[in-house]
């Protein structure tokens, strides 16, 4: 039977129809990391995550990390194929750590964001087999220019700034209207304080947990954590963090 298909795309869709749609051979084969979330705040950037990873409809770990630092002034956090995105950012954290060794000097900021979304491009043909496809979000500090910023991209590598937000992952589709309602109602989050931004990214992880089956909540376990700020990044502190989980879930029960 001849191949009736407008576009590449859709050609291999029609010929490995086990590698795509739900319950794809893919998604049995992989595990997917979910909600990722980086919000700026008054002094520098905040980025969460749930810790579910799942395979289909399996929930594979309750433990997954998804945050990475690359280096002291860039975090990644990462939803999509867990194994392949992991190698990808291990690969990127060895290139910048070279790049400092050889040259004297850190790389530039848009020199790090221009890798990642190289390192995206080259994946792209995997994913367009159905396998390896994950978004990052990226937090990072300019130091020359005293600037914070968060990016997001799309499976080709495409960059996109957003001055407040970035998220990605099954749960951020749930919520992507929730960022917007706060910066209204309570100011954009760069302007807020770190406390108040910490337990907004709480309560929009919260939500996604309510909507999203492959979002993990924080009954049992705190979500993972990354502060960056102009004395580098470090986890948030977990008193800090429990209190503010505690309020969230006192206002939903």
């Amino acid at each position: 039977m001849m191949a009736t298909a407008t576009d590449f795309a859709e050609l291999v869709r029609d010929l490995r129809p086990a590698m795509h749609g739900p319950g794809a051979l893919s998604d049995q084969l992989e595990t997917h990391g979910t909600t990722v979330i980086s919000l700026r705040y008054d002094g520098g950037v905040l980025t969460l995550a749930d810790r579910r990873a799942t395979a289909g409809n399996l929930i594979m770990y309750d433990r997954a990390e998804k945050i990475m630092a690359l280096d002291d002034s860039t975090v990644v956090a990462i939803s999509g194929a867990f194994a392949r995105s992991v190698e990808v950012c291990r690969y990127l954290k060895h290139n910048l750590k070279y790049y400092r060794r050889v040259n004297l000097t850190e790389m530039s900021t848009e020199g790090k964001l221009s890798e990642i979304s190289r390192a995206l491009a080259g994946n792209a043909p995997m994913a367009m087999q159905g396998i390896g496809l994950f978004l990052p979000i990226v937090a990072s500090y300019d130091r020359k220019s005293d600037q914070f910023g968060v990016y997001f991209f799309d499976g080709a590598g495409a960059r996109f700034e957003n001055g407040s937000y970035a998220c990605a992952g099954s749960g951020s589709e749930r919520i992507r209207g929730v960022f917007e309602y706060i910066a209204r109602q309570r100011g954009r989050f760069e302007t807020l304080p770190f406390a108040e931004v910490l337990e907004a990214g709480v309560e929009l992880l919260d939500i996604a947990a309510e909507l999203d089956s492959a979002t993990g909540g924080f009954d049992r376990l705190l979500p993972v954590t990354r502060l960056l700020d102009r004395d580098g990044n470090r986890p948030v502190d977990e008193a800090e963090l429990r209190a503010a989980a505690d309020r969230v879930l006192r206002r939903r029960n």
